[in-house]
C-alpha cells in the first residue's frame, strides 16, 4: 500500500514496524460539545483505513484519545455550574452515540488525558532534565522550540517563518514566543494535579505524545488527524516526542482535507455550523458517512443540502441492488452452471479494482466507483432473464457486502418484515391479478404505496420494499 506521507510530502510504500501488524494513533475530540461534521471526516476516513488493513489480514492496534481536560471544558463547566468531569463524561457518551451512528468501530483503546497524568509528568520531567523544557515561577513548564533543530519539519516551515506570527500572551513567562506549554500552573477554581512544579494540569500537545508512547511505543506506524492539526498540534507532538525519546515518533503522517459548507468555511458566525447530530436528525447518519468516504481523503469536500440528498440517493441505489440480489438468490434454483465460472471472475475484477484503489493512498473515491461498477454488473447480468444459480447469486451478494463493509456502508437496518394486514393486502392483490381484476389490483397497489410499501411484479413473484 502506498501512503502520502505529510512528513515527506510524497507517496511512500507503507512498511510496518512489525510485519503483519500496524499501530495507529488518531487524534480524538476535545469533549465539551457535540462533534460537528468537520470532526466526522477524520473519524470516518481513518476508520476505513483501519477496516482496510484488517480486511487485508493485518492486525491493527488503533488508539484514539479523548481530551477530557481543557480550557473549553473548564469554561463549559463554569457556565453550567458543574465540573469538568460532568461535562467530559456527557460528551464522551454523545460522541459514542454519533460514532455508532456513523458505523465507526470503537478504538482498540480510548485513553483519557486525565487517566495518564503520571505518564505526562514523567515525559515532561525527562524533557526538563534533557534541557528541552523549563519551568517558570508561576508553575508553567514550556518546551524550548529553538533547541530542537528539526522543529517545523512536519509543517514544512522554517522556524523563522513560524516565529513571525508568534506572540506572548498576558500571564505567560516564556524565554521565546514560539515556546509552547507542556504544563499549566493551577489557577483558582480550576482542576489540578500535583507535580514537581506545583499543582497544575497538562498542556494539550503533551497528552497525545504521552499516550502514544504508553499504548503504542516510542515509534508508531501511522499518526493521523485533520489537516488543521498539522500546526501547531502535530508539529509540537513530533518535537516533544523525538526530543524526549531520541527516536522517530511516527513513520507516516496522514491528514484529511477540510470540509466547507455551501462552498464557505464552516463558522458559527456565518450561521453554517452543523453538528453531526443536527444533520443525522434530518437525513440519517449513513449519508454523512457516505459523504466522508466518497471523496479522496486529502481533497476538500463541500457539504450542502443538495450534496447530502445526492448521498442518500446514491445509497438507495446500492441498497436496491443488494435487495434485488437477495430476492433473486432466494428464488433461484441450486446448482451452479458451467458457464458461471466466467461470471465469477468478471465479478472478482471489480474487487481487484477496489483493492487497487485502496492500495493507492486509500483512494476511497475510486473504491466507491468500483462498488458501483459491481452493482451495475450485478443489475445487468444477474436478473430474471439470465436465470443465475443460487450459488452465483450468493457469491455476488457476499462480495458486494464485503466491499461495502470495508467502506463502512450499507449498515442501516431496514425493515424486512411486514405486519399481517399488509401481508393480507399483498395476498389479496395477487388473487385479484390472477382473476384479471386489474382495477382491484391497482387500487391495492396504490394503497400500499401510500403506506410506503412498494411492490414490483417479477417472473419469480412479487417483490416488495419499504420506501423510506
Amino acid at each position: 500500500m502506498k501512503i502520502y506521507n505529510t512528513l515527506t510530502r510524497q507517496k511512500e510504500e507503507f512498511v510496518p514496524l512489525t510485519a503483519g501488524e500496524v499501530k495507529i494513533y488518531a487524534c480524538g475530540p476535545t469533549v465539551y460539545n457535540y462533534i460537528h461534521i468537520g470532526n466526522a471526516r477524520p473519524i470516518c476516513v481513518f476508520d476505513v483505513l483501519r477496516r482496510y488493513f484488517e480486511y487485508r489480514g493485518i492486525k491493527v492496534t488503533y488508539v484514539q484519545n479523548f481530551t477530557d481536560i481543557d480550557d473549553k471544558i473548564i469554561r463549559k463547566a463554569m457556565e453550567e455550574g458543574s465540573d469538568y468531569r460532568t461535562v467530559s463524561e456527557r460528551y464522551i457518551d454523545e460522541y459514542k452515540t454519533d460514532a455508532k451512528g456513523l458505523n465507526v468501530r470503537p478504538a482498540t483503546i480510548h485513553p483519557l488525558a486525565t487517566q495518564n497524568i503520571d505518564e505526562i509528568i514523567k515525559m515532561i520531567s525527562d524533557l526538563v532534565e534533557k534541557g528541552y523544557a523549563y519551568p517558570t515561577d508561576n508553575g508553567d513548564v514550556y518546551f524550548r522550540t529553538k533547541k530542537d533543530a528539526g522543529y517545523g519539519k512536519l509543517s514544512h516551515q522554517p522556524l523563522e517563518d513560524l516565529q513571525a506570527g508568534a506572540r506572548i500572551a498576558t500571564g505567560e513567562i516564556k524565554e521565546d514566543a514560539m515556546d509552547f506549554a507542556l504544563w499549566k500552573g493551577a489557577k483558582p477554581g480550576e482542576p489540578s494535579w500535583i507535580s514537581p512544579w506545583g499543582e497544575g494540569r497538562p498542556g494539550w500537545h503533551i497528552e497525545c505524545s504521552a499516550m502514544a508512547r504508553r499504548y503504542l511505543g516510542k515509534t508508531i506506524d501511522i499518526h493521523c488527524g485533520g489537516q488543521d492539526l498539522i500546526f501547531p498540534h502535530h508539529e509540537n507532538e513530533v518535537a516533544q516526542s523525538e526530543c524526549c525519546n531520541g527516536v522517530p515518533f511516527a513513520n507516516y503522517w496522514m491528514h484529511n482535507g477540510y470540509i466547507n459548507v455551501d462552498n464557505r468555511k464552516m463558522s458559527k458566525s456565518l450561521g453554517n455550523f452543523f453538528t453531526v447530530r443536527d444533520v443525522a436528525d434530518q437525513y440519517g447518519y449513513e449519508p454523512i458517512r457516505y459523504l466522508m468516504v466518497a471523496s479522496h481523503y486529502r481533497t476538500p469536500i463541500n457539504y450542502s443540502v443538495e450534496v447530502i440528498e445526492q448521498c442518500r440517493a446514491a445509497l438507495e441505489r446500492l441498497y436496491n441492488c443488494r435487495d434485488n440480489l437477495q430476492f433473486l438468490m432466494e428464488k433461484s434454483p441450486a446448482g451452479e452452471k458451467p458457464d458461471e465460472h466466467a461470471a465469477r471472475r468478471r465479478l472478482e475484477e471489480h474487487q481487484d479494482h477496489f483493492i487497487e484503489a485502496m492500495e493507492d493512498d486509500l483512494n476511497t473515491a475510486d473504491a466507491v466507483s468500483a462498488l458501483f461498477d459491481l452493482a451495475r454488473d450485478i443489475n445487468s447480468n444477474l436478473n430474471a432473464s439470465t436465470a443465475p444459480s443460487k450459488e452465483l447469486c450468493r457469491f455476488a451478494l457476499e462480495l458486494f457486502n464485503e466491499l461495502a463493509d470495508v467502506l463502512g456502508l450499507l449498515y442501516t437496518k431496514k425493515e424486512t418484515t411486514l405486519d399481517t394486514e399488509i401481508e393480507n393486502l399483498i395476498a389479496e392483490r395477487t388473487k385479484a391479478r390472477a382473476n384479471k381484476d386489474w382495477a382491484t389490483a391497482d387500487k391495492i397497489r396504490d394503497e400500499l404505496k401510500a403506506r410506503h410499501v412498494v411492490l414490483e411484479d417479477t417472473p419469480q413473484g412479487i417483490k416488495w420494499r419499504i420506501e423510506q
